[in-house]
């Protein structure tokens, strides 16, 4: 099929090409019945605008970028999702892009999308070294960071996130609520700003309530569930001196699940257990999971709205680092302990 142009819409109208350009831009200076006839004829003959042209002369493509860790974790999925949705409703598409947890591809994307000149970029990580992409590369073009960005890592980037220290918090002070003292820390990833102030908010009011969490670190860079298991399974070959767990992410409380299942470890009966993030899989009707929430449609609309509002101005000498409050919810894989009464 024979790609249709302007200049085969300007023959069937019997006008210039600049006429049928004006009338796809929508410019005053042509009559409204004018207007009308030419855009029936492009929707007749199937011309659609030639983007690429359109964005050199605009110097503007509505396009942003998006790079996450990998599109197959769950919450990672949903963002990703939410932030396409909520662009498309202001009139942008969105090139999503997958970096694998891996600085020499990141580095790559950064360039990749460059190139096809995007109008910004949201890069999502929870990685120490994301502050580094940014400040790389926010000077060529508005950039957010969908992720933490403390003083400790510099702060003259644009940046959204939920409050990890009051999901952690939160979460420390639901399981003291229940009565839980023994209390296990799931999952936790030294080499993660983002993990470590959600272990901070935790470990700091169990420790005012005089509990000293039990903690298992996760050696690797990502919280899977694969992750989730394997920690698992070497924990329940050894006596269970706990009676909760924290897992880190709700794909490290589904490892959990599956573990417990093979090591016939009932959830809640012999452990409560706690997820973060609310991840879809969590509320399905054989999983259950209580869990934190991360609020994703409330990131994804800051993250994209940050980083147009960026676009549109011409001061971009400030920066706009944005926390999200999580809330709690509970399901049925926590119970009360004997020891409830007593702190609440």
């Amino acid at each position: 099929m024979r790609r249709v142009t302007i200049k085969d819409i300007a023959r069937i109208a019997g006008v210039s090409c600049s006429t049928v350009s004006r009338a796809l831009s929508g410019s005053t200076e042509l009559s409204e019945s004018t207007r009308s006839r030419i855009l029936q004829i492009c929707r007749e003959e199937g011309y659609r605008v030639n983007a690429l042209a359109r964005s050199l002369i605009c110097s503007k493509t509505n396009v942003l970028g998006l790079i996450v860790p990998e599109v197959t974790n769950p919450f990672y999925s949903e963002l990703s999702l939410g932030v396409e949705t909520h662009a498309r409703s202001l009139g942008y598409n969105v090139m999503l892009c997958n970096s694998l947890n891996d600085p020499k591809i990141t580095e790559e994307l950064f360039g990749f999308l460059l190139s096809h000149q995007v109008d910004g970029i949201i890069l999502a990580s929870s990685r120490n070294d994301s502050i580094h992409w940014m400040q790389q590369y926010s000077a060529a073009l508005p950039a957010v960071l969908l992720g933490t960005a403390t003083a400790e890592n510099g702060a003259e980037v644009n940046s959204v996130s939920v409050d990890n220290q009051a999901g952690g918090r939160l979460a420390a002070e639901y399981l003291l609520s229940l009565g839980h003292r023994d209390i296990l820390y799931l999952g936790y990833r030294p080499s993660s700003i983002t993990h470590r102030l959600r272990f901070s908010g935790f470990a700091e009011a169990l420790q005012r309530a005089g509990v000293q969490p039990i903690v298992v670190e996760n050696p690797a860079d990502a919280s899977s569930i694969t992750h989730g298991y394997e920690l698992s399974r070497q924990l329940f070959t050894k006596p269970i001196h706990y009676t909760a767990i924290f897992a880190a992410t709700d794909s490290l409380a589904l490892g959990v699940m599956q573990a417990a299942d093979e090591c016939h470890i009932s959830i809640p009966d012999d452990i409560s257990l706690l997820g973060f993030d609310n991840i879809i899989y969590s509320s399905l009707p054989k999983i259950t999971l209580s869990t934190v929430d991360q609020r994703k449609p409330l990131l994804a609309q800051a993250a994209v709205n940050l980083l147009t509002n960026i676009i549109d101005s011409s001061e971009r000498d400030e920066f706009t680092h944005r926390l999200i409050r999580p809330t709690l919810i509970t399901r049925s894989s926590c119970r009360e302990t004997g020891n409830a009464s007593k702190t609440q």
